[in-house]
């Protein structure tokens, strides 16, 4: 895709959709065009304005129907297996709450709460300069809301990799290894920004790492390339090495928190979410599939006065 400006057959491609959608969608004056010497042209900026105004559109249109919903909540951020078993385990036991999430990564999960378009955000971002999580980016991405912030549970990220870890993966540097293939998170997600962090630490390149720019959305996806034999590498959590029987290398126990406004802290369906996340039988569904840390769950570890 050369340049600004995309023809039909490029921004197809760039939207995911036949290029007869496109003209469907220029008849119907719905995507910014225009027709230069009878081709009809595309702005990539204007294409990429028009993309985030439809995405507010339906995340507001979501929330509208949410609201009718007694009890139903919308969340967006960081994802986790331990996370998706809670929402069904809820699901089950409190059918009169829900909670809509959409895996996002952690910052992007930030940007929509300070704006209005979730009540929860799930992060887990990791600040090399206090040795935090989460609270050093309040200021940043939340600038207008009073924010909350409650620790779910503690959990090991590391190197996820194929069975017999071929290429003997222990750290960052092997994976510029040659033949090694990796599989990485989108830009924004909380295990991005700690990749990154430490390439930066240690003089990593990027460009050395083949697969770097192959990106997924969430840590099963990351176990899934591995398992299909996509990629030979990649971070997530230990529940996926477990759950997949992937061989795991530990790199940090994190912080995996929940933030939200302090006027959504108090409604029932946050509460009741915190106490099925404490009640024992939770916690003995979950107990055998990785070693999480719950001794904080439901801890408020940041309140704006």
């Amino acid at each position: 895709m050369a340049g600004e400006m995309m023809n039909t057959k490029e921004v197809a491609q760039y939207l995911g959709i036949h290029e007869k959608q496109v003209y469907a969608l220029i008849k119907s004056k719905k995507i910014p065009s225009t027709r230069v010497t009878g081709k009809w042209v595309f702005p990539k900026r204007l294409i990429d304005e028009w993309i985030e105004s439809n995405a507010k559109t339906g995340l507001e249109q979501a929330r509208k129907k949410s609201k009718r919903i007694e009890g139903a909540l919308l969340a967006s951020g960081s994802n986790d297996p331990i996370l998706d078993m809670l929402h069904t385990y809820m699901k089950k036991t409190y059918p009169e709450f829900y909670i809509f999430s959409a895996n996002t990564g952690s910052t992007e999960g930030l940007k929509a709460l300070n704006m209005g378009h979730t009540d929860i955000a799930w992060s887990h971002l990791f600040d090399p300069k206090s040795g935090e999580y989460n609270i050093p980016f309040l200021s940043t991405y939340l600038p207008d809301v009073k924010p909350v912030v409650v620790n779910l549970f503690g959990r090991d990220l590391g190197f996820v990799v194929a069975p017999k870890n071929r290429f003997d993966i222990r750290g960052f540097e092997d994976l510029t290894g040659k033949g090694v293939k990796f599989i990485n998170r989108q830009q924004g997600a909380g295990t991005r920004v700690l990749l990154d962090h430490h390439l930066k630490r240690l003089r990593i390149s990027s460009s050395t790492i083949d697969g770097y720019e192959r990106e997924v959305f969430t840590h099963f996806e990351v176990g899934l390339s591995i398992l299909t034999k996509e990629a030979d590498v990649g971070i997530a959590t230990i529940a996926v090495s477990k759950l997949l029987g992937l061989p795991f290398i530990p790199i940090v126990r994190e912080s995996f928190d929940m933030l939200l406004d302090q006027s959504t802290f108090f409604n029932k369906g946050i509460q009741t979410f915190i106490e099925v996340l404490n009640s024992p039988a939770f916690r003995k569904r979950v107990e055998k599939v990785g070693n999480y840390d719950f001794s904080n769950s439901g801890k408020i570890f940041y309140s704006k006065n």
